[in-house]
């Protein structure tokens, strides 16, 4: 049986949430939308149309959803050239390549936002796939995007492993059934991964490389809140 190790990316393998939150905002403000960075933060990692949905209320003026989120698109592809990975997060995905696990992204980001960030990243010679949320009817917290990915490493909801960042991240895969790892450097809280159904937790990619013998990654190993 193949074990799929899914990764979101903004967040987990980039270090890009704080960018996609001030194009938010600059693109809400330009439309005369008032909303919190901290608001626009906590929903980053949902699709576009979920994330105006979560701030502005589904009660919105929805046909102005593609002109903000072509908005953010074009202010957000100004970073292309320079995103940042978060440090060993390239380490951290060929070391379980090595070990046989079948890496596959698992983003919200479209096309030309992923290739960037796949970029950035730097290590497409460990990835086997990537499933976005244009590949499917409902993207995070729904599980279908967890779905689509197991069905691209052709693994089982119970051999595999999701790490990400958001409480969205962890709702998704504990609704797909598989072992949840939050990362706390995209800015959620411990708590809110826990709650959310993370079963371990660690600072960032090196600190998960630095533990992998001990995380759920470790064969027949589903460890509990880790709290380094």
């Amino acid at each position: 049986m193949n074990r799929a190790a899914l990764f979101d990316v903004d967040g987990t393998l980039a270090d890009t949430n704080h960018l996609h939150v001030v194009c938010w905002w600059e693109a809400l403000r330009q439309a005369g939308h008032d909303v919190a960075m901290h608001d626009i933060h906590r929903s980053i990692g949902l699709p576009g149309e979920d994330l105006l949905g979560y701030l502005l209320g589904e009660d919105r003026d929805t046909s102005k959803d593609d002109t903000l989120s072509a908005a953010h698109s074009t202010l957000y592809g100004t970073y292309f050239d320079r995103l940042p990975p978060l440090d060993a997060a390239a380490d951290l995905l060929r070391e379980l390549d090595r070990r046989g696990w079948r890496v596959v992204l698992v983003t919200s980001a479209k096309d030309a936002e992923l290739d960037a960030l796949r970029r950035a990243v730097d290590a497409d010679d460990a990835i086997t796939a990537a499933a976005s949320s244009d590949d499917v009817s409902e993207g995070k917290p729904a599980p279908d995007p967890v779905h689509h990915a197991l069905g691209l490493a052709d693994a089982a909801a119970h051999g595999a492993v999701l790490v990400g960042d958001t409480v969205w991240d962890m709702q998704a895969g504990s609704r797909a059934g598989v072992a949840c790892v939050g990362l706390l450097c995209g800015g959620i809280p411990r708590r809110d991964l826990e709650e959310a159904g993370a079963r371990a937790v660690y600072q960032h990619p090196a600190d998960l490389l630095a533990h992998i013998d001990n995380s759920p990654f470790a064969d027949g190993h589903r460890s509990p809140n880790h709290t380094a």
